[in-house]
């Protein structure tokens, strides 16, 4: 099934950042081994305006892309409401991910603000996916106030630690009405298919396949771990139990 979220439909459920390589090479393998169609990238870090692109940005067919620019880099939702209009207004997509970081240190979001920003961009007709935290009763306020996504950390910004909360996540995935999309701080291909088992409707990387030895290669099993994590997901698990059972029938065994 597809991953629809607001007017848009993906077959793919990886969502790829383009920032962070070391070099375009590694960056457009990357892009191609991921078999992504959707981009993101920090609106504050580039000349949205200008359509020579000035970023590694430049030399991918974006035609084949949606493209989901972020607010990184805002603290209130003033700033953030202003990047994403920035971003609107340059013709780019509708969607945006909302981004409003309350502490420096753990680049965790401020719930106040991102709140406030998430209402705003919802009146002003946009189709919005939030970064949020694990926690539950935010995903929910976030959620009842109409947002197209849920976007909660794994673990902090690039860290690489995976999935820390697992009983979070499973319960904001479980009361979820909106796709769920893991962000943030996962780190090995086990750790994207824990969160597709888990139910995620999605993940979106960026860290743990630039910052690899390999980010091509690191790619391509993003994408597999993707589509087994979901696979599990759907094909639901045996129970898992403290005994033993025997693999072979124990009934009609010959005996002496």
């Amino acid at each position: 099934m597809t991953l629809k979220i607001g007017n848009f439909e993906f077959n793919s459920r990886l969502f790829l950042g383009t920032g962070k390589y070391r070099n375009f090479e590694e960056q457009k393998g990357a892009v191609e081994a991921s078999e992504t169609e959707v981009l993101t990238f920090a609106v504050r870090r580039m000349n949205i305006f200008d359509e020579n692109q000035p970023d590694l940005l430049e030399a991918l067919d974006l035609s084949r892309y949606k493209l989901l620019p972020n607010t990184a880099g805002a603290y209130t939702a003033e700033e953030a409401v202003r990047t994403a209009k920035l971003a609107h207004a340059s013709g780019l997509c509708d969607m945006i991910k909302v981004e409003v970081i309350g502490c420096q240190k753990t680049l965790l979001p401020d719930p106040i603000e991102t709140l406030k920003a998430t209402e705003i961009l919802l009146n002003e007709g946009m189709t919005v996916l939030v970064y949020t935290s694990d926690d539950v009763v935010l995903a929910r306020k976030l959620q009842a106030m109409g947002c197209h996504a849920i976007m909660p950390g794994a673990s902090p910004i690039g860290s690489g630690l995976g999935i820390i909360n697992p009983v979070n996540l499973h319960h904001i995935i479980e009361q979820a009405t909106v796709p769920v999309i893991v962000d943030a701080g996962l780190g090995s291909p086990k750790d994207v298919a824990f969160a597709m088992e888990l139910g995620a409707d999605g993940v979106l990387m960026n860290s743990a396949v630039a910052y690899s030895e390999d980010p091509i290669k690191m790619s391509r099993a993003m994408k597999l771990a993707v589509e087994a994590g979901r696979l599990g997901y759907e094909a639901k698990r045996m129970p898992a139990k403290l005994t033993a059972t025997a693999s072979s029938p124990l009934t009609g065994l010959l005996t002496s």
